[in-house]
């Protein structure tokens, strides 16, 4: 059976919003990696935010590290909320109003992680102050690195967790509850997406500071969960058994094991 010209756009204009989503992902991913492996050799200007007090430009660079972090780690977890998002308001709008209000929609989302980044970068500094953090910016303390994971493993548990994780796994039922026209509608929908995001991830996020927040292995690592999370069936049950592996490890730390 022949596709309508409707299914045609559709699919055409999918194509492109997955080009787009896959080149800004990559690009991200290219700049950690590249800062990743300076930091390793010691010739990042990174490093020289480690200790004392910062520059204006220090901030900003760890600022604009937080940010496109944010943005590899989180975006492709977004991608199916942004694609059901593409394709309703296509079919109401044309494509070049349809395209600018998915824009927002993705910009509203992407806020709230600068947000996030914001206070991530206010966290680091001030517990490079009190000297808890290495170079490649994990925590040197066992005890707070026990108590980060303790925290990160029971707010898994937490109904906070279970309803903003609930809302992240069903993309249309967010839509069809939330759905708002315009170009302004799509930016508070994209807030609204990301506040439910954030409630649902911003402690797997501190747990950057256990593993290293420069550490690929660690960024890669939360990135490939928040996705299993959000979109395996059983992505529910499987965090919190990750809540319960997070405290017994917490819990160890605390010990001193291993």
């Amino acid at each position: 059976m022949q596709a309508s010209p409707l299914e045609r756009l559709l699919r055409h204009d999918r194509r492109w919003m997955l080009g787009g989503l896959s080149l800004v992902i990559v690009l991200c991913w290219t700049y950690l990696i590249a800062e990743a492996a300076l930091m390793a050799r010691g010739g990042s200007l990174l490093m020289t935010a480690t200790g004392g007090a910062w520059t204006l430009l220090e901030a900003g660079l760890m600022l604009l590290m937080w940010g496109l972090m944010m943005v590899a780690m989180m975006l492709p977890s977004a991608a199916p909320m942004l694609l059901l998002h593409a394709t309703l308001t296509r079919r109401r709008r044309a494509r070049g109003e349809a395209a600018a209000a998915t824009g927002l929609f993705a910009a509203g989302y992407l806020i709230i992680w600068m947000l996030f980044s914001l206070v991530a970068v206010l966290l680091q500094y001030g517990l490079q102050q009190a000297v808890l953090l290495s170079p490649m910016l994990a925590l040197t303390s066992q005890g707070v690195a026990g108590l980060v994971l303790i925290g990160a493993g029971l707010y898994q548990w937490s109904p906070l967790k279970e309803a903003c994780l609930r809302h992240c796994r069903s993309p249309l039922e967010f839509v069809l509850t939330r759905w708002r026209e315009g170009r302004q509608g799509a930016l508070v929908m994209g807030l609204h997406h990301g506040a439910y995001c954030l409630g649902c991830c911003w402690m797997l996020m501190l747990l950057l500071f256990v593993g290293g927040v420069m550490s690929l292995v660690w960024i890669a690592g939360l990135a490939l969960w928040v996705l299993v999370e959000k979109l395996a069936p059983a992505g529910h049950w499987l965090g919190r058994l990750l809540g319960g592996v997070l405290v017994a490890w917490g819990g160890m730390a605390l010990w001193g094991w291993p």
